[in-house]
């Protein structure tokens, strides 16, 4: 596996030491499950506003309707 060096700002590596899961974990293997949980996140959020959209149709439907007016001004 071939490898690389990145400059992270030392704030950034703090950070990483404190989230790591055990003491001996690389920052190559805190990064990489990182990014699994963040597309995983990511992937869900799109799911989301997919069933956001579909059901906006519904709903402008069962709120604009003229029998519930009436309740507006009870």
């Amino acid at each position: 596996m071939a490898t690389t060096t990145i400059q992270l700002d030392k704030s950034l590596v703090d950070s990483l030491k404190e989230v790591k899961e055990y003491s001996r974990q690389t920052y190559s293997e805190l990064i990489r499950d990182m990014i699994l949980v963040f597309k995983n996140v990511k992937k869900r959020n799109q799911y989301d506003e997919f069933l956001h959209k579909i059901q906006q149709g519904k709903m402008k439907e069962l709120w604009d309707n003229g029998a519930d007016e009436g309740w507006e001004n009870a």
